[in-house]
This record gives C-alpha cells, structure tokens and sequence, in this order.
C-alpha cells in the first residue's frame, strides 16, 4: 500500500524515513515533492561497455540555468537524501516536468528499502530545455513492505551525489563465481 503524504510526514518524525533538507510545501497527497541537485554527469566514452567503468564529465548547473540537449542522456541526482529503512520508495516524473518533454526517470524508479541516499536520475529531453538548480522536477512515494525484510546493501548504498553506472562492479563479482 502507498502512504499518503500525511502519513509520510508522521514517518518522517518518527524517523522511519529520511528525507533530508524536508520542506512541508513539497508533501503531496501521496508523495513528496524532490528538486534536482546542482550537478550533472555526461556519459563522454563514445562506445559504452558494461564491462568497464564508464567515464563521466560532472558540470555544475548554474544558477542561470544549464541546457539540456535531445539525443542526449544525462544523469543527476536528487537534492535531497531520501529513503527508508522500513519502507520501498519509487521515483517518479513531475507531471509538470514529463508534459514539457523531459523525463527523469526512464527504468529504475524502484528504491530499495534500506537506500536512504541521493537518488540519480536518468534524464532525456525531447526538445532543447533549460533547467535550474533546486528545481522541483519529480516525487517520491513510499510503499509497504511484506515478506521478510532484507535491506539494500548494494553498490549504490552510501552515495553522496549522482553517480555513474557501476555495472562493471558485477562482472568482477560474477568471475569470483
């Protein structure tokens, strides 16, 4: 079941979920609110290979705003930290944000409870668009858990920004097999 945002703010007093740097006017009726960070990664290898570490450019999103580009994928992260050690969490596009042609979160929008970082975003636009630094671009919603509950202890936990692709973590760990 979804928790309503009344129900995610008595969460968030509780401590059951974190969403740091919290403001009250972004609690929707069943999410809350997140902006995008100040940062942004670039994919700058030509050909990617899961096998290897890609490389990235990090550039900074200025306060007068940073041009997005069609054909491109970007990531960025969340400015808050969110998550929970009790409940899943799903990113979600800003109807605003996805009607004006960009999305930000094409195929991992499932937060594993016990993830409680700056969530990267998957970003593609279909039109040149400008975006700011702090803007709200998207929602998160917690959910429920049932079954036996073993937290995230992935690749991903502990980041402190956006991050990169770590595929190629797995290909070390599977020749370990």
């Amino acid at each position: 079941m979804i928790l309503t945002g009344n129900e995610i703010y008595k969460e968030i007093n509780t401590g059951r979920i974190v969403i740091d740097n919290f403001k009250i006017e972004n609690l929707e009726p069943n999410s809350y609110g997140f902006l995008i960070g100040n940062k942004i990664l670039e994919y700058t290898d030509y050909n990617l290979d899961f096998k290897k570490t890609p490389t990235v450019v990090e550039k900074e999103i200025p306060k007068d705003g940073f041009v997005l580009e069609p054909n491109k994928f970007y990531l960025a992260s969340t400015y808050e930290r969110m998550g929970s050690n009790f409940y899943a969490a799903t990113l979600l596009a800003d109807l605003s944000v996805s009607s004006m042609g960009m999305w930000i979160q094409h195929s991992a929008p499932l937060g594993h409870h016990g993830a409680i970082i700056p969530w990267t975003l998957e970003i593609r636009v279909l039109e040149k668009i400008r975006i700011y630094p702090f803007m709200k671009i998207g929602k998160i919603a917690f959910w429920t858990l049932q079954g036996e509950n073993d937290k995230y202890n992935g690749k991903y936990i502990g980041s402190e920004t956006v991050v990169a692709s770590r595929f190629s973590q797995d290909f070390s760990i599977n020749r370990k097999r």
